[in-house]
C-alpha cells in the first residue's frame, strides 16, 4: 500500500451530517480537499460504482457501521465482491467496540476501524495503519 496521500478521491459514508462533517473537517486539517460524502450505504455504493465507470475511482472509503439503509459492514461486502474495488482501502467507524464486530469487519476485509468518540490524532493514526509507506 502507497503513502497516504492528501490529494486522493475519499469517500465518507456516514447517516449523521454532523458526523459526516467532523470526519471532513479532520481530513481537511490533514490536507484533504478531494472528500465526497453520503448519507448512507446504497447511495455510497452508487457513487463508488459511478466514479469508477467515470475513471476517477475513490481511493479511500471511511463508512460508518450503523446506518439505516445499507450498512457499513454490507457497504464493505459489496467493495470486496468485486475485483475493481477489492484493494480499496476501507476504514470502518463504529459506536460498538464489542470484539465480535471487529472480528466479523475483519473477516469481510476491514483495512482498519476506529470506535466513536475520536479525535483527530487517533484518526491519522489509524490512516497512517493503513497507508504504511
Amino acid at each position: 500500500m502507497a503513502a497516504f496521500n492528501p490529494k486522493m478521491r475519499i469517500l465518507v459514508v456516514d447517516d449523521m451530517n454532523t458526523m459526516r462533517k467532523i470526519i471532513k473537517g479532520m481530513l481537511q486539517k490533514m490536507g484533504c480537499d478531494n472528500i465526497t460524502e453520503a448519507d448512507d450505504g446504497n447511495p455510497a455504493w452508487s457513487l463508488i460504482q459511478e466514479a469508477h465507470a467515470a475513471g476517477r475511482p475513490f481511493e479511500f472509503i471511511i463508512s460508518d457501521w450503523n446506518m439505516p439503509g445499507m450498512t457499513g459492514i454490507d457497504l464493505l461486502k459489496n467493495v470486496r465482491s468485486k475485483d475493481e474495488f477489492k484493494k480499496v482501502p476501507f476504514l470502518m467507524v463504529t459506536a460498538e467496540a464489542e470484539q465480535s464486530n471487529v472480528v466479523i469487519a475483519v473477516k469481510a476485509g476491514v483495512s482498519n476501524y476506529i470506535i466513536k468518540p475520536f479525535n483527530p490524532d487517533t484518526l491519522k493514526g489509524k490512516i497512517d495503519k493503513i497507508f504504511v509507506p
